[in-house]
């Protein structure tokens, strides 16, 4: 907290420089070298948006799982075809390992697939808040 309130007062300490100059300025310590943006955009998020955002998306769980079965699978199946298993127990044990796991993959990354976008559609949301982008004319009547 302590840190945020020093950057919050190194900020308001920064916005006392001519914003027009390219120069380096120097305030005490701090050194702040900026060069000019042409324009910003800035999108404003809810608490619950943030929130949705830092936990990701529900489905990123069903990919990991099918990445998850999926090695598992081509790992049982790699060792089926090129070993030779005496058991008949033991080799129908990896090849219904292997079965069940591609097969878990396969409707873990349909799934996935399916449910994908929520994310996407949250990201778009908040990107569609701002305007298109001012013509240039209005631009030289918000400079004067």
């Amino acid at each position: 907290m302590a840190e945020c309130e020093m950057q919050w007062g190194m900020a308001q300490k920064a916005s006392i420089i001519d914003m027009n100059s390219n120069e380096s300025e120097s305030l005490g310590d701090v050194k702040i070298r900026r060069g000019r943006v042409g324009s910003v955009c800035l999108y404003e998020v809810t608490e619950s948006e943030l929130e949705e955002l830092e936990r990701g998306s529900p489905s990123e769980i069903y990919l990991n799982f099918a990445l998850l079965c999926l090695s598992t699978g081509l790992s049982f199946l790699v060792t089926v075809l090129t070993t030779k298993i005496e058991s008949d127990r033991l080799f129908s044990v990896f090849v219904a390992v292997t079965l069940v796991s591609l097969l878990s993959s396969l409707i873990l990354f349909f799934i996935w697939f399916r449910i994908r976008k929520p994310i996407k559609s949250l990201i778009s949301r908040i990107k569609n808040r701002v305007p298109p982008d001012i013509e240039e004319s209005e631009e030289e009547e918000w400079k004067n």
